[in-house]
């Protein structure tokens, strides 16, 4: 197993869209390749530039209209697949649905499916030269 840091991602995803104030997280962004922000309004108000393709989606108001929240924290890292998923059409929402069945227990496994497919819903897209 080769373990080292990714230089070149085809897909960044941010969970939190303040840190695109401080970071460059798109450095080695493949052209083309996607960025994926939790963040409520459109990819053009991100006003992140670069050749590759950007989406948004408010996961963490799907979150917290579901009550996706542990000790106090939205939890959004499973409502972001739903973005990724519409973005890059990677993988397929039925498979996500395959390995979150396998992953969470019963009580954890609807809400999760929920958060997944209303953020695919609300993901709103910017493809590269648009």
């Amino acid at each position: 197993m080769v373990m080292s840091q990714v230089e070149e991602p085809d897909v960044v995803v941010v969970l939190d869209h303040t840190l695109l104030r401080d970071m460059d997280v798109t450095n080695g962004l493949r052209r083309g390749g996607w960025l994926v922000v939790n963040f409520w309004q459109r990819p053009q108000e991100l006003k992140v530039k670069g050749d590759f393709n950007i989406a948004t989606a408010d996961a963490t108001r799907v979150c917290r209209e579901l009550g996706l929240i542990v000790a106090g924290l939205t939890v959004v890292n499973t409502a972001i697949l739903g973005a990724v998923a519409r973005a890059t059409e990677m993988v397929a929402v039925a498979s996500m649905e395959k390995a979150i069945r396998e992953r969470f227990s019963d009580n954890a496994v609807d809400i999760n499916l929920a958060a997944i497919t209303k953020t695919y819903e609300i993901t709103m897209l910017q493809r590269t030269g648009q």
